[in-house]
């Protein structure tokens, strides 16, 4: 036996959000610098007037013996045209200097909140529909919105203050030592306790702004729902009770807000106290020095002003950390998002829909929904290419899984399904998903068009194709005599058309992409028999000589499909053509029987 043992894995710490940031924002690294050199530079020049002030008092109060006398000027007027030019030279470039730190920062906050936006939202739509099922719509879509713009806005002027703060402790906190060490001593003493103060007060901001954050999204979350679902409101009068859950929510979200708002409003009262002591002590002993000739008139004014532009900035301190720790909060759910693994990976084989004859099976596969009671379990079917195949059976024997399974919405845990005899998870998943054509019993329709709704997927379609496709789906009648037609806006789900209507688009859709492989999970279970007699014709055009896998529980729909499979409890237990079925005189006679009226 080996002696030695490994230790358990400690798990790693997780980078602080801020390096999170600046490592996924290595491609702006070179703006970043020239923001703050500009950022720098700005506070440099913006701390001068201070200087010549003091220069100026210098000139008036000693004239000749002046320090601009000691470097040669001796003319009390040229002494005062070299300060007047040295002012104008100092407000030109922190003038300049701030124009360029804030087209920087601003252009490089809109440019990070763009790419966090659209990476956020490419990888959410790479992930698995577990992910959504588990996760509030109404989270994700704050985390896209108003945790990136949080983050934003801390890039907009913050990075800036923290930035020009260093700057101007660096630049005066030399400049008081090397004028007076012992002023510039009593002038910082407030400085470590202000910095400590600041820390410790947004340390314990930090999990009070995570559950602030945490609060708005559920929030968020309840709107969208309630937003989504009103019809279900309104028909079961539930204003009332819907008002008072996000009243709830909302209050909680304020009682979050309200905790933090309590410490973080001391701060800057707090540190105002202190600043205010660095400032009289200043005045008071400078005063005494000026007295006692060991400090000048001049420099005396300049430690005066230059006191109150060392302290007072770091009364926004707490301000600014405080945006800082919101923008730490929102950036660590933003990447923390990024980072989420796609459990589905694509395939490495490329399939032109050229090359698809249709061919699909099941061999031995074993599913389950989150580590559940299996839904299919050693389950094998052969969809033979370019026919027609119906499945049916009662809800939650696993008929619409196989539609999941198929089109690698989730991925089997054992066993394998293979297109045209390759492993579906081997194949390129967009090249999967464009050879199969889906027309679900609900319909999703995008807030536009009618043509832009038909056209979905196959965006370089032409009007002629857009109408041809709609009047094989016998949707053009209807269409044509909407008020503006094919420009007709169908609304937010197309709430505006019939269910009816809205399935012919469907149909209309999956006839433009013209896939090898078309899904009908319960087309026509909504619509009424004139409509359902108008989609079938459709149907009956479009599934000939094409890989159709129809899902039914009217069975009239799907009489004369090449091969019915029963689904029970995931498995095949019956299968063949309606009339043998029916002679078979099993379940599908069964359920044959109670829908056609036959007793």
């Amino acid at each position: 036996m080996n002696d030695f043992q490994s230790s358990p894995t400690k798990p790693s710490k997780p980078l602080h959000p801020l390096k999170r940031l600046l490592k996924y924002g290595r491609r702006y690294r070179w703006q970043v610098w020239l923001a703050a050199i500009c950022s720098a530079f700005n506070k440099i020049f913006d701390l001068a007037p201070p200087a010549l002030i003091g220069i100026a008092v210098d000139v008036v109060v000693k004239q000749q013996d002046s320090l601009l006398a000691d470097w040669g000027i001796k003319d009390n007027f040229w002494q005062l045209v070299v300060i007047t030019s040295l002012s104008f030279i100092v407000w030109g470039l922190e003038s300049l200097f701030q124009y360029a730190y804030d087209y920087l920062w601003r252009n490089l906050a809109q440019n990070i909140e763009h790419d966090l936006r659209l990476d956020a939202y490419t990888h959410l739509q790479d992930l698995e529909l577990a992910y959504f099922e588990e996760s509030s719509t109404g989270g994700l879509i704050s985390i896209l919105n108003d945790d990136i713009n949080q983050l934003e806005r801390f890039l907009d002027g913050g990075a800036n203050e923290i930035i020009q703060l260093i700057v101007t402790l660096i630049t005066i906190g030399t400049a008081f030592f090397a004028v007076s060490p012992k002023v510039a001593t009593l002038s910082i003493l407030p400085i470590p306790f202000i910095v400590w103060s600041s820390i410790a007060f947004q340390n314990s901001l930090t999990p009070l702004y995570a559950e602030v954050r945490e609060k708005v999204s559920l929030l968020n979350g309840q709107l969208a729902n309630n937003v989504t679902g009103v019809t279900t409101i309104k028909s079961f009068t539930a204003e009332d009770y819907e008002s008072q859950r996000i009243k709830n929510q909302s209050e909680a979200y304020r009682q979050s807000n309200r905790r933090a708002i309590v410490l973080s409003a001391a701060f800057i009262p707090l540190i105002r106290v202190v600043v205010f002591v660095g400032f009289i002590a200043t005045l008071f002993y400078g005063a005494l020095e000026v007295e006692a000739g060991r400090l000048s008139v001049g420099t005396y004014s300049v430690l005066v002003f230059l006191t109150q532009w060392l302290l007072w900035p770091l009364t926004r301190l707490g301000e600014t950390l405080d945006r800082y720790q919101r923008a730490m909060a929102s950036t660590n759910r933003v990447l923390n998002l990024l980072d989420t693994p796609i459990a589905i990976p694509t395939g490495d084989i490329r399939l032109p829909i050229s090359s698809i004859k249709g061919a699909l099976e099941f061999k031995n596969v074993t599913f389950s929904y989150n580590e559940r009671m299996p839904v299919l379990r050693y389950f094998s079917l052969a969809l033979p290419a370019g026919k027609t195949t119906a499945i049916v059976g009662a809800t939650g024997s696993g008929k619409s899984t196989l539609v999941k399974l198929i089109l690698r919405f989730y991925d089997i845990q054992y066993g394998q399904i293979s297109l045209d005899g390759i492993d579906i998870a081997k194949l390129n998943l967009r090249d999967l998903r464009r050879a199969i054509g889906l027309v679900s019993q609900d319909v999703f329709l995008f807030h536009g068009t009618v043509a832009e709704n038909i056209a979905y997927g196959s965006f370089d379609a032409t009007n002629e194709e857009i109408v041809k496709a709609a009047k094989i789906a016998e949707a053009h009648e209807f269409i044509v005599q909407l008020p503006l037609g094919y420009d007709t806006i169908v609304g937010e789900r197309g709430q505006k058309l019939s269910g009816g209507q809205r399935q012919r688009i469907a149909i209309a859709r999956a006839v433009l992409k013209n896939p090898p492989i078309l899904i009908l999970d319960e087309a026509t279970s909504a619509v009424d028999n004139e409509t359902e007699a108008a989609i079938q014709r459709s149907l009956d055009r479009i599934t000939k000589n094409r890989t159709t896998i129809a899902i039914a529980h009217r069975l009239s729909t799907i009489r004369n499909a090449d091969c019915i499979c029963v689904m029970e409890k995931g498995r095949v237990i019956e299968s063949g053509l309606h009339e043998q079925l029916i002679e078979y005189n099993g379940v599908y006679a069964s359920l044959w029987r109670v829908q056609s009226g036959i007793k």
